[in-house]
């Protein structure tokens, strides 16, 4: 029922890559078992095809090579298809299972909600059968979303370790039924989601141990300076509220009612509930591969599946990448070791030589693939990875020093494709490795992700983290593009992100392009090495378009770090810790040489395009400004360098002024605020006339003047301060 849809939606392999991943063999003499969705015979024939469970009981029978092919369509999962040692390969023997010629088989935890009825204000409902939790809606093959309303400030939405003020002011104490709804808060990182347990007055109480654990009574929220609960100082109110009929106003959006057992929706333009193929997420796995070994998977789709702890009184206790901090009480342990990872569609653990190839993961509401406990030797490549409410793929555990049979090494992630994931928890990252050895992250693209990119290493400086396993890992030839999207608010990470001291760890060839770009504050990097990252080169990337650094080694924990010929269009501060050092690297360019064009292109999945930049007039400008607080001149806009501040004195109208030394033809204009996100409300005056922005410059603003004009002016309209990181004028 659900494969056109699915077909539509997937990126699926061409019929022709498909025909090829069919047709592979171990060698000629390999013995061809097949499956179907509505297979059910019993010799797993061509004509006469078995169910899933039935072909891999039949394949346990062969002594030689087999290859199991599924058919075409959607394979509905009641539960996960289990694998074990018993299905595996050896030397003498390979086991594959992959789509047969010219087929998209999709494995599909979803059901499908039928008989809508149409109701008040355009919206249909359905009712929800019975074990079903609605927590994603697919519609035609399109993410809904659930019904949200405004964000409420921290001055109204008051949260600490009990509760949340706010439920007068945002009118949830007049809802129906507030207890089906949730908060959804960011903090830095972090990303929470608690669902209401009662309202008294103007006060909100939220489930627990998720409340418990996204505050900070519990010691378990991570390193002892971590000030990103709900109820620290970082805390800025809530994002939104969701789930509550009160706020179903937007076409797109639906609702579930838990004691009614019913969804609502407000159809789309266009959609048409009567004939709508309408999905939701329901099992949890799909496939769970457990101590197997030497096995191929080729050609096959996941999609639909759940990810139930955020509908449980745990909910979705974010601690980072998209691991949450589950359970009332646990051990105290400040490196993460006890964190939990998202559900997945595939689940390998403890594998070995177990190869991914050609998969693709869609429209589920947790992870893409999981690898952990202690599998090595193993392979994810040229997949693809979209419309995933948490991150793409996680390849390890968080215990820095596993039992040797425990440690995850030599695995290796390449020419995969990850966009579109984070889509629900926006903390989560593209590729998270963690306490990994001799990791391979090789030519993958990445693009519109809500924060990190990849993230390889844990457990930040704390003591039991300090030795673990960590080292010899591999970043290499990704191209990263469009991270960190500043819509959803998710800050301190970089495109690639690391975490611990990883002897022999080599981050080369990435071409990294527009991470937090756009940003509301001076933050976002290209290349994070943070906390404790230690013994790391980075070398030959390009790094483009960043919001803050295009390197960070900020601790002075994080030893003997090397950047070392890179280029970039900003500059950085040196790298602290003892013995780092930045040799030979091209900075502060306003156009990219051929070397740097070549590396860029060669990035990723597929070679691709180079956002070339563009050359800055300003570079050669004389920059003025209408005093000067401290040291922070004007020149410092023009210096190449986004991490570098002017500043004038708190004044009426104060301005800063370029000269570009004659008329030159200016297309447009890119405004850098600076650390401190100063101006504001302020008029960008050109020979020509005058341009007003209104609000804080973001990192950049950009405006397009087309027009002759020697000078560019800043200028504040009221009363106030005039402080720039960088101004380019092209």
């Amino acid at each position: 029922m659900l494969t056109a849809v699915l077909t539509a939606v997937l990126t699926a392999p061409t019929p022709t890559a498909a025909a090829q991943a069919g047709s592979a063999s171990a060698g000629s003499g390999a013995r061809a078992l097949y499956a179907a969705p509505d297979g059910g015979g019993g010799d797993c024939t061509d004509t006469r095809p078995c169910s899933l469970e039935q072909v891999r009981d039949e394949a346990r029978t062969e002594s030689g090579d087999v290859e199991i092919r599924l058919k075409d369509g959607t394979y509905a999962m009641n539960r996960p298809l289990k694998l074990g040692a018993q299905d595996s390969g050896h030397e003498a023997r390979t086991v594959t299972w992959t789509a047969a010629p010219g087929a998209r088989p999709v494995l599909s935890g979803g059901r499908a909600l039928t008989g809508w009825s149409a109701g008040a204000n355009g919206t249909w409902t359905a009712k929800v059968p019975d074990g079903v939790t609605p927590r994603q809606l697919f519609v035609d093959g399109e993410r809904a979303v659930r019904a949200r309303g405004a964000a409420c400030a921290a001055s109204v939405c008051d949260a600490t370790a009990s509760g949340m003020t706010g439920a007068r002011a945002t009118g949830v104490a007049d809802w129906r039924r507030p207890t089906a709804a949730e908060a959804v808060i960011r903090v830095r990182w972090r990303n929470y989601h608690c669902r209401i347990s009662a309202v008294s007055g103007d006060t909100l109480a939220f489930a627990r141990p998720c409340w418990t654990n996204s505050s900070s009574g519990t010691d378990r929220t991570g390193p002892a300076w971590d000030s990103t609960t709900v109820d620290s100082a970082r805390y800025s109110g809530v994002a939104f509220f969701e789930n509550a009929p009160e706020l179903l106003d937007k076409q797109g959006e639906f609702v579930w009612d838990p004691q009614e057992r019913t969804v609502t929706y407000l159809p789309r333009k266009g959609e048409d509930l009567r004939t709508a193929q309408v999905v939701t997420p329901h099992t949890e796995q799909l496939l769970v591969m457990d101590g197997v070994h030497d096995v191929t998977l080729r050609g096959i789709g996941f999609a639909h599946a759940a990810y139930r702890q955020p509908d449980t009184d745990e909910g979705y206790a974010g601690t980072q990448a998209g691991l949450t901090l589950t359970s009332e009480t646990g051990p105290v342990d400040h490196a993460g070791r006890y964190y939990t990872k998202p559900s997945a569609a595939l689940t390998v653990r403890g594998g070995r030589q177990v190869t991914v190839d050609r998969a693709q993961f869609t429209q589920s509401g947790g992870a893409g693939a999981v690898l952990e406990a202690g599998t090595k030797d193993s392979t994810v490549t040229r997949s693809s990875f979209t419309d995933l409410s948490s991150g793409a793929l996680y390849v390890g555990d968080t215990e820095p020093i596993p039992d040797s049979e425990l440690v995850g090494e030599r695995n290796t992630v390449s020419y995969n494709t990850i966009r579109h994931t984070g889509v629900e928890y926006t903390d989560a990252v593209g590729i998270w490795a963690g306490y990994e050895r001799e990791l391979t992250v090789d030519h993958n693209t990445l693009d519109r992700l809500p924060y990190s990119g990849i993230s390889v290493g844990w457990g930040w400086n704390q003591p039991e983290a300090q030795k673990s396993v960590l080292r010899d890992n591999r970043v290499t030839g990704n191209r990263i593009t469009s991270v960190m999207e500043v819509a959803h608010e998710q800050h301190d990470g970089g495109a690639i992100y690391t975490q611990g001291d990883q002897p022999g760890t080599v981050i080369s060839g990435n071409y990294i392009n527009r991470s937090a770009y756009g940003n509301t504050e001076r933050d976002g990097n290209g290349i994070y090495l943070d906390e404790q990252s230690s013994h790391i080169r980075v070398e030959r990337n390009v790094i483009t378009r960043i919001g803050y650094k295009w390197v960070s080694n900020w601790a002075g924990y994080g030893i003997e770090n090397t950047a070392r010929g890179n280029w970039s269009d900003t500059a950085a501060p040196a790298l602290s810790g003892r013995g780092s050092v930045m040799e030979d690297n091209l900075t502060g360019l306003d156009r990219l040489p051929d070397a740097a064009v070549e590396v860029a292109r060669s990035a990723g999945a597929e070679s691709g395009p180079v956002e070339q930049l563009e050359a800055d007039l300003a570079r050669t400008g004389t920059a003025t400004q209408s005093s000067t607080d401290g040291t922070a001149t004007a020149a410092r806009a023009i210096d190449g360098d986004t991490t570098t501040d002017t500043r004038t004195l708190a004044e009426p109208g104060a301005w800063w002024d370029l000269d570009l030394g004659a008329a030159r033809e200016v297309r447009s204009v890119e405004i850098w605020n600076d650390s401190a996100m100063t101006t504001a409300d302020f008029d960008v005056i050109t020979d020509s006339g005058t341009v007003h922005v209104e609000g804080k410059a973001l990192r950049p603003t950009l405006l397009t003047l087309d027009t002759s004009t020697r000078h560019v002016r800043i200028r504040i309209t009221g009363e106030g301060r005039v402080g720039l990181s960088q101004v380019l004028v092209h």
